[in-house]
């Protein structure tokens, strides 16, 4: 046994492990498929905007000790996420807020606006939501519904609302304040400089192999590590053999513009359904970039096959049945650690990746 550990994946959940278990004087290997570091909050420099190359990724959380944690690593701005979303030749803001309302109907007060949405929610008579549609304008009426969310929410999913399960959207976070900040969590921003200095830091003192498949190292390396920390897809592991996991992936279009500003916010979306992309996201906004060009992302949606990039699970009940067998067996799987979105077929901010490696070191330290 060459190493203590062998680490699949260097995103942040295999890099936290790698930091934390290097420090304890133990021996970590590397290893990730693609061809850098980082994971899916990898960020390219592009004439000196950092580009989220695998989406937006806004750091926030509610767990000071997770904020101070990363905090050793990057220097954190004070980037506050306020989204708009475009719907034909109108423009709101998100989360749904009294700008929005204010825009929607005309209106300045809260009691306005709450008197419109419970009219329009009292006319549906909807008792029982019977689908994801019936659950949305249960809680938001016809308005933002049909404005802000049905659009959208089919292209993320690539099906009709009628025909996506309730559960889905358990709330939809009707504000009646004015502020666009998204997220309700006290710590927040963007590390100067991007994400992947963060897993590079995090990385020193262990070795990383790029460019390399787990299961193909596996054949040829066995008895390279004392255990492994697993965090590539939970069914792939286990080579399928009780059924395929369904995820959505997506597509980045990415171009350079002559331009220092195209759009004026960091994240845009686009909530029609006609509109083939989910959103444009402008990466120097995230950082109050002054350079005289800017790059913009669009994401499209879509169905995942096997070589795809899965980027979300789908969480419904036929999924989460099927990754509770899965999860079953990976707790009998000796010295082997699952983690990680795709290791454990969980949509996990990344505040909550870091917390479940940390916790994941804890339970290794309490066995040594």
């Amino acid at each position: 046994m060459k190493y203590d550990y062998l680490i699949v994946g260097a995103g942040l959940f295999g890099a936290v492990f790698a930091h934390e278990m290097t420090q304890k004087g133990k021996k970590c290997l590397v290893i990730d498929k693609r061809d850098h570091i980082a994971g899916n909050i990898y960020c390219e420099d592009v004439e000196g905007i950092h580009v989220h190359k695998y989406g937006a990724h806004i750091f926030h959380t509610s767990n000071k000790r997770i904020w101070d944690y990363m905090n050793q690593f990057a220097e954190f701005n004070h980037y506050v996420n306020s989204p708009v979303a475009v719907y034909k030749d109108e423009l709101y803001n998100l989360p749904f807020n009294m700008n929005t309302f204010s825009k929607m109907w005309g209106i300045k007060t809260p009691r306005e606006a709450k008197d419109i949405i419970a009219g329009q929610i009292a006319d549906l008579g909807i008792v029982q939501p019977k689908n994801l549609e019936e659950q949305a304008l249960s809680l938001a009426g016809r308005d933002v519904y049909e404005k802000l969310v049905k659009g959208y929410t089919e292209k993320q999913w690539g099906r009709d609302c009628k025909e996506l399960p309730a559960f889905i959207i358990k709330r939809l976070p009707l504000r009646f304040v004015y502020d666009n900040n998204y997220f309700n969590d006290p710590f927040q921003g963007i590390p100067v400089g991007g994400y992947t200095s963060i897993v590079e830091k995090m990385l020193e003192g262990s070795e990383v192999l790029l460019g390399t498949d787990y299961f193909a190292y596996r054949e040829e390396h066995p008895q390279v590590a004392e255990k492994v920390v697993y965090t590539g897809m939970l069914d792939q592991y286990f080579d399928y053999q009780l059924g395929v996991l369904e995820y959505r992936s997506v597509r980045f279009e990415e171009e350079k513009l002559d331009t220092d500003n195209y759009q004026g916010n960091a994240v845009v979306n686009y909530t029609e359904r006609e509109v083939p992309y989910t959103r444009i996201i402008e990466h120097k906004h995230f950082e109050f970039g002054t350079q005289p060009v800017t790059v913009i992302s669009k994401e499209y949606p879509s169905e995942w096959k096997k070589g795809d990039e899965p980027y979300y699970p789908v969480n419904d009940e036929k999924n989460e049945a099927l990754a509770a067998e899965y999860r079953a067996m990976a707790e009998r799987e000796e010295n082997v650690i699952f983690g990680g979105r795709l290791g454990a077929y969980r949509y996990y901010d990344m505040d909550k990746v870091v917390e479940a490696s940390l916790q994941a070191v804890e339970r290794e330290g309490a066995a040594l």
